[in-house]
């Protein structure tokens, strides 16, 4: 008696399981892969997009810097030149129509290389009337590069 005793005393009992099994170890190894593999896919989507606020940032402050260049023109041509292709020179609404600038253009038309992975097109539209019969003109400034678009839309009106 006093053998088994000691026996369970010090834990020699065959009965009672020490250490984990193979089937164990190997579910265990499974759960944490997976758990690992969630986590790392949603820090790779993370990380893949996180450059997406700053290209959409720095898109519209390259469209809002366009449309207030165009929106403080004159409605009409001032000096009844129309079509003028120099961009120093355009000094009215419609003169912006048709604008493409392959990089961003400041307005003396000069390259901006921090920018020159965007790209700017201007149209204007034909005046519209709204209430009260004022005559307005459409300008849309779209700016698309590094994998994003986005148009501005502002009004210019004659009054």
């Amino acid at each position: 008696m006093r053998y088994k005793q000691s026996n369970l005393y010090f834990g020699l009992n065959r009965a009672h399981q020490t250490g984990i099994t193979l089937i164990e170890l190997i579910i265990s190894m499974m759960v944490i892969s997976i758990a690992l593999t969630g986590i790392l896919t949603v820090m790779n989507l993370t990380v893949k997009h996180s450059a997406d606020p700053v290209i959409y940032r720095q898109s519209l402050a390259i469209a809002e810097s366009y449309l207030e260049e165009i929106l403080l023109q004159p409605y009409t041509d001032p000096n009844g030149i129309d079509g003028e292709t120099n961009r120093t020179l355009l000094d009215d609404v419609d003169d912006y129509n048709g604008l493409t600038d392959t990089g961003v253009h400041d307005q003396q038309d000069n390259v901006i290389s921090t920018l020159v992975d965007y790209d700017v097109t201007v149209s204007v539209s034909a005046p519209l009337a709204l209430v009260g019969g004022v005559l307005a003109k459409k300008v849309t400034v779209n700016v698309s590069g590094l994998g994003a678009s986005l148009n501005l839309v502002g009004y210019k009106a004659d009054y």
